[in-house]
């Protein structure tokens, strides 16, 4: 499958940082500063979701651009020499048209390695950044100043924290830092008590705490991540400079609600003093600094003169508007794991099911094996993961388009013949004309294509729609979406779709019903009716994907079954049906 992981990081990344710039843009004056600070949590829990399927991008996964083109055909290269009945029919003509794909894997291999390599670079960079706080720690010496250390010890009990945090001074700070997750230390510059009052040491030892208590440090360790893995994304960059400006401000905010308004000017004032000490004061990614940029000192310094106690109201309308964000980037969970995984999978849960191994049929291909015993209404099913992945159904779906054209009144049971046009075809069995009998024995798929021309699109899907037909989805085109296109199907769903047209759940005219039925109808044999259809998926000239599906009716049950296998250049339908035969034969079914 194609590796879409950086596609879908850019597209999560991009829509979530647009989503959260416009909600602030729009909703300013309807969110408070912590929840300004807040909204930006969504963004790093999206920006895990193209991660959940794996842990790692697959490396090494290549990157196909899909273009069906129909006059480009080969013929696929099927055997079928075990599959000929008593009476010399040979049922298992497999004959597909081959799907060409511009393959560029190596653009997906240098984007690899240029998305690799930035994060290396990433790396290094972070790790001089740790070096030199490194440096900072072995220079810090504890604080001795009593005086100091009281006002510390009364802003810690103030904000009832109990975490251990050291404080210290160092004479490679210009301002307040603070970091260190598993112990934490506030460090002051060496001269810190000459220049600061008693107030202004309260004012900053409350701002650098309250970092502490809002877990501010950690939360700089997944910034630094995300920025490592999301390198290649500006808005990353933009969006995580905003996020370190609203957490400054939250903090600035959650400082002046334990103050008395007349000191939210001296508050500044404070804030105001590092300015200057902050042009020349070095910047860590993974530690939080009273100081900021010029630009960014100007809005805090905004936002302190603004300050207004939040009231309950604006708290309620902050946390409706996080929570319907929060909500909607949630709900893009199952979609976006899967368009990162690049598969389609089904839910499927019975406590009738039976998990077997039967591995050694398959030797040489990845396959799955369902089978649904009517009676005892159980499944017996081989390769749990695949029978629940969604492939190109192939030529199987040609069961259910001649259902779509009988009942759209295409064909009649009485008239299912069309006139071949003269296009050449890589299989004289297709060269000429065909009714709906000899299309399903030789797979024509010229035919059926035909057949879809003349139900129209709308119909089809809504035919698609009310048989829940694998995934819906026409967009590869109508001559080619179910030809190693659009349109997949799991094997689960191969046989639960066949049990319900076997019974007629769907609800069409049963003689429409019975006259398919009678069509993929191929051999029997001691009081037992085998009816099926293979398929072949075939790209590039090579044969990736084979399916055969069908029923076994016996005199006292039904069985059905669905086989799926897969394969780089011999995977195809008659390999599928000598495959299943086996297991059937095994099974003592048929």
């Amino acid at each position: 499958m194609p590796d879409f992981h950086l596609a879908v990081c850019m597209f999560v990344s991009t829509f979530v940082v647009i989503a959260i710039v416009l909600i602030r843009k729009i909703f300013q004056n309807q969110l408070s500063s912590k929840w300004q600070y807040n909204l930006w949590f969504i963004l790093l829990t999206s920006l895990t979701l193209p991660f959940l399927p794996a842990n790692l991008l697959n490396i090494g996964s290549s990157f196909v651009w899909n273009r069906n083109q129909n006059n480009n055909l080969s013929p696929a290269n099927t055997s079928t020499e075990n599959l000929i009945t008593e009476n010399g029919r040979d049922w298992a003509h497999d004959f597909s048209i081959s799907v060409n794909r511009f393959d560029v894997t190596w653009l997906n291999q240098i984007l690899t390695i240029a998305w690799v390599a930035g994060i290396l670079v990433m790396v290094a960079l972070n790790l001089h950044a740790w070096l030199k706080l490194n440096q900072v720690k072995k220079s810090s010496r504890p604080m001795t100043n009593q005086e100091v250390l009281t006002i510390f010890d009364k802003c810690r009990q103030h904000l009832h924290i109990s975490q251990k945090t050291v404080l210290a001074d160092s004479p490679l700070v210009n301002s307040p830092m603070t970091f260190g997750i598993f112990k934490t230390y506030i460090i002051l510059p060496c001269d810190a008590k000459a220049w600061l009052s008693e107030d202004e040491l309260t004012y900053i030892f409350l701002h650098e705490l309250h970092h502490v208590k809002y877990k501010d440090i950690a939360t700089n360790y997944l910034i630094v991540l995300f920025q490592m893995l999301y390198w290649y994304n500006p808005l990353i960059w933009m969006a995580f400079r905003k996020m370190r400006l609203d957490r400054e401000i939250a903090c600035d905010s959650a400082v002046l609600k334990t103050l008395d308004q007349d000191n939210y000017a001296a508050y500044g004032d404070t804030i105001i003093k590092f300015a200057e000490k902050s042009i020349s004061a070095s910047r860590f990614a993974m530690v939080n600094q009273l100081a900021s940029s010029k630009q960014h000192l100007k809005e805090r310094i905004v936002r302190i003169a603004a300050f207004k106690t939040e009231s309950r109201l604006l708290k309620i309308k902050s946390i409706l508007i996080f929570s319907i964000l929060a909500t909607v980037v949630v709900c893009q969970i199952p979609v976006v794991s899967a368009m990162s995984h690049g598969e389609d999978r089904v839910d499927f849960k019975n406590k009738q099911t039976v998990y077997e191994d039967l591995n050694g049929f398959f030797d040489g291909y990845d396959g799955s094996f369902v089978l649904y015993d009517l009676q005892k209404a159980q499944y017996h099913i081989y390769n749990k993961e695949k029978s629940v992945l969604r492939v190109s159904p192939n030529s199987t779906y040609k069961i259910y388009d001649a259902l779509f054209a009988l009942d759209s009144g295409v064909i009649t049971p009485g008239q299912t013949s069309l006139e071949w046009d003269g296009t050449p075809y890589p299989y004289k069995a297709w060269n000429q004309n065909q009714n709906l009998s000899t299309a399903m024995e030789n797979s024509v798929s010229w035919y059926f294509q035909e057949l879809d021309k003349k139900i129209q699109r709308h119909h089809i899907q809504a035919y698609l729609q009310k048989i829940q037909y694998g995934n819906q989805n026409l967009s590869g085109g109508m001559e080619t979406y179910w030809l190693e296109s659009s349109l997949k199907i799991s094997p689960i769903e191969q046989v639960q779709t066949l049990k319900d047209f076997y019974t007629n759940q769907f609800k069409f005219k049963e003689k429409h019903v019975q006259f398919v039925k009678k069509s993929i109808k191929l051999e029997s044999k001691d009081h037992a009716a085998l009816y099926g259809k293979t398929g072949t998926g075939t790209v590039n000239g090579k044969n990736v994907n084979g399916w055969f599906i069908g029923y076994v009716e016996t005199k006292n049950n039904t069985y059905f079954f669905a086989t799926n296998i897969e394969n780089n250049h011999h995977a195809n339908g008659s390999i599928a049906a000598e495959i299943t035969k086996s297991i059937l034969r095994d099974k003592d079914i048929y």
